[in-house]
């Protein structure tokens, strides 16, 4: 028996979440276990970074499973991909040690979420990205956003489903940049709670529109209280973009990619 680590991109639109559920129900995992058991010719069952919730995206999901089956690296993900629908990609597979833990080894992950913010729908954009059709005040967003920074109950920014059995989370980064048309959110924490990113994201919108004032990010995570945060931001615009493993697992990094006319560097 080995180990095999994946890396993983897909567009979440059309799945409900990562994680497997009920028969019927089109989720990432279920996609990506039928592929890689055709490969396997074995039932294969992964385990994953994070889960990511309905409409959520990825540009690199890292996940491993355990076979006995012998095959090239360049199998498994050519092999995959064969049989993976076009809105799924195998990007990258590797030897992992069995010591290696998608979940368990992860030292941080990275969700970034992309907002056009214009007065008008984009035809190109779809469900890439939120759209924000009243003007955001982008420098107002990044005065708030290092307020939330550090470790702390973040039960303010969790919903009502999330079954962690804490609500602490250590957040190490928290960035808003503007580049034309196009503002990015990158949140980096330990490990993030259920909705949490996009209820931060919700309230720096809510502070870029003028809304409230940059402080009340502090208020509203010292209040742990979620009905005094703002809504939650829509899931089309977040993407689990990074995770961070130790150095000596030599897990590759992803590719930049590029978003919209503006060319914003992703």
């Amino acid at each position: 028996m080995h180990r095999v680590a994946l890396g993983i991109e897909y567009v979440g639109s059309a799945f409900a979440g990562w994680q497997t559920q009920q028969a019927g129900v089109r989720t990432v995992q279920r996609e990506l276990e039928k592929a890689l058991s055709e490969v396997a010719a074995h039932k294969v069952d992964l385990i994953c970074a994070g889960r990511t919730d309905a409409g959520v995206h990825a540009r690199e999901q890292i996940a491993h499973f355990d076979t006995d089956a012998i095959r090239s690296m360049r199998a498994w993900a050519l092999g995959a991909n064969t049989h993976l629908p076009g809105d799924i990609s195998v990007s990258w597979a590797m030897p992992a040690p069995m010591h290696f833990h998608a979940r368990y080894s992860a030292e941080g992950r990275t969700y970034r979420y992309f907002i056009l913010n214009r007065g008008v729908r984009s035809a190109l954009v779809g469900k890439a990205a939120a759209m924000a059709f009243r003007p955001l005040d982008h420098d107002l967003m990044a005065r708030a956003a290092p307020l939330l920074l550090g470790h702390h109950d973040f039960s303010a920014f969790r919903s009502a489903q999330c079954q962690s059995n804490s609500p602490v989370r250590r957040l190490t980064r928290l960035t808003v940049a503007r580049s034309g048309e196009w503002i990015a959110i990158e949140a980096t924490a330990n490990a993030f709670l259920h909705h949490m990113v996009r209820n931060i994201v919700g309230l720096l919108i809510a502070v870029g529109r003028g809304e409230q004032p940059p402080g009340w990010a502090k208020e509203v995570l010292e209040s742990r209280d979620r009905s005094c945060g703002a809504a939650t931001a829509a899931a089309e615009g977040l993407y689990f973009w990074h995770v961070q493993y130790p150095a000596a697992f030599g897990l590759p990094l992803p590719p930049a990619m590029m978003a919209g006319s503006a060319g914003l560097r992703i």
